[in-house]
């Protein structure tokens, strides 16, 4: 797969500074480390997987990985192909993802969100032989099936199997039935690609971003060891998806290096979310701080759950604020340990719960096997105190899958790694969000590119000029507003303009408010001045 990789002067420098990661072997099959070492030492009967009124134990999750990977290989999957995942958070999506690391096979989840052309866009810069997809998120596939041009077998989980194979399609639980639980893991090299997670950039479209199989030990061994500090008596909930680099180290790889178990949530819902807590007796819960803010909104939650079972409670993916600390810690009496990290760099790399003594509004220290700073214009590091560019260096590091161009901005000359925030740093070693280098907007967790909403507006046949900014929000940290500039004589509502967004870009990427002026703020030569947009908005509390 290297012609898919950036030029190796390109990528990061990194840098192992913890004992575990000496110690893997050259070779070795994440499965085989995740799961089928637990089984072998005892631990089979012990619960690894919780979803509403199921449990999987062990066995039960390394014999169906066993048996769907025996039959993904009759299908013909074989090592370093690209098997997209396109589901919730279900047990399924667990068997799948640890049959296709079985196989040496690169697991490829993206995001239940994700329109036809993304689907599309992904399936084809991965060029990925197969994708399996849950029931309920068949249509877009359906709808992209014809501009996918390598995928071989689509895989349904549910649903009518008489229906899915009506269509071409194959039953994910005839496979799983037909498949056998004798299977050789296959063994990958440390630095071969394991896990492939698409994330949104400035432009909108998806890009992919390239994990090490050892990474998938590697962030167990650094933040679950020393970050959570996870035994086999935990469970570890949330709702990220397995297509963030959160949602997959939280519920795909950190529970099973240690014994312990995961804590799977299709959808949140604040109700569904302490319940969840409660029946599964979830213990380290990790989640966005807009999921906390609709948690404080729910009335008498210490009459109608028992939280006692939660030890550490985590937050990251946009700005926790002080205001969320202080309210979370009033109402339950635990603090929120926020931390920053990206999905590029597969997990968080600087959190207050690395030293269990938060500073409300700041994402913490570094992470133990990373070294982090802020640096100026010219790559020199900035005085605590200054604003500057965040940049961090560890085991783990950004590498873009086939974009050089993209893969040049993300790397320091040094070889350390752009976040891509404005933060600063204090006295004490702490990280302070500033703002973000360019015009993302970060809502419910989502990195939203505004030039493809821009795009997408822009095709309305009423619309001459359009203009998408970032504003604040209360409950989702940032919503996308958009500004729109009509053609002479014509008339369109917002929910006109909102619905025609509709399956043209994902629902997380919909504008949220739309708002018809006169003209837009541009330079002389045509520049599109966002800055000026946001100054007139109100300031986030």
């Amino acid at each position: 797969m290297a012609e898919y990789l950036p030029p190796r002067e390109l990528w990061p420098k990194r840098v192992y500074t913890l004992p575990e990661f000496a110690a893997y072997a050259e070779k070795f099959n994440p499965t085989e480390e995740l799961l089928g070492k637990a089984v072998a030492a005892g631990r089979g009967d012990r619960t690894a997987v919780l979803f509403e009124d199921q449990r999987l134990t062990y066995n039960q999750l390394l014999t169906q990985a066993n048996k769907l990977a025996s039959a993904l290989r009759d299908l013909g999957v074989g090592a370093g192909d690209r098997v997209i995942l396109r589901t919730p958070n279900i047990p399924p999506a667990l068997v799948a993802n640890f049959a296709i690391l079985k196989l040496g096979a690169v697991c490829t989840p993206t995001s239940p969100l994700f329109s036809r052309a993304e689907i599309a866009h992904v399936a084809n810069d991965s060029e990925a032989v197969a994708i399996i997809v849950s029931a309920a998120l068949l249509g877009e596939v359906e709808a992209a099936r014809d501009n996918l041009q390598t995928v071989k077998s689509i895989i349904v989980i549910g649903g009518d199997a008489a229906e899915v194979k009506a269509k071409g399609f194959l039953a994910y639980g005839e496979l799983l039935q037909s498949g056998t639980t004798e299977v050789d893991p296959v063994l990958r090299k440390r630095e071969d690609v394991g896990l492939l997670l698409y994330t949104s950039g400035t432009t909108g479209r998806p890009k992919g971003t390239v994990h090490f199989v050892e990474e998938l030990l590697i962030v167990p061994d650094g933040f679950g060891k020393y970050g959570w500090q996870v035994t086999e008596n935990d469970v570890i909930g949330g709702s990220a998806p397995l297509a963030f680099g959160a949602g997959y180290s939280s519920y795909a790889t950190i529970p099973f290096r240690f014994g312990a178990a995961a804590s799977l949530i299709a959808r949140f819902e604040p109700e569904k979310m302490f319940d969840t807590i409660q029946k599964h007796r979830i213990s380290i819960l990790t989640l966005a701080p807009t999921a906390y803010r609709k948690m404080l909104q729910v009335p008498d939650v210490g009459k109608r759950f028992d939280l006692s079972s939660l030890r550490v409670c985590t937050g990251g993916g946009e700005s926790l604020t002080a205001p969320t600390y202080h309210a979370w810690k009033e109402k339950f009496g635990l603090e929120i340990f926020e931390g920053l990290g990206t999905t590029e760099m597969m997990y968080v790399f600087a959190s207050n719960v690395v030293s269990r003594k938060a500073k409300p509004g700041s994402f913490g220290q570094a992470v133990p096997g990373y070294e982090l700073k802020v640096i100026d214009e010219e790559n020199k590091e900035a005085k605590p105190g200054t604003i500057g560019h965040f940049v961090a260096i560890g085991p783990t590091g950004t590498v873009y899958w086939r974009d050089p161009d993209k893969q040049r901005h993300a790397i320091t000359p040094e070889g350390w790694n752009r976040a891509g925030d404005f933060v600063h740093a204090d006295e004490d070693g702490y990280f302070w969000f500033v703002s973000r280098q360019d015009d993302i907007i970060k809502s419910s967790g989502y990195r939203i590119g505004p030039e493809e909403i821009e795009v997408t507006l822009a095709t309305h046949p009423a619309v001459v000029d359009v203009a998408v900014i970032g504003v604040p929000d209360e409950v989702r940290g940032q919503i996308a507003k958009a500004f729109v500039v009509l053609r002479p004589g014509e008339s369109v509502s917002q929910d006109e303009l909102i619905a025609f967004c509709k399956g043209k870009i994902a629902t997380y990427k919909l504008p949220r408010e739309v708002v018809i002026v006169d003209e837009l703020p541009r330079t002389p030569t045509g520049k599109l001045l966002r800055r000026v947009l946001r100054q007139k908005e109100p300031v986030a509390p």
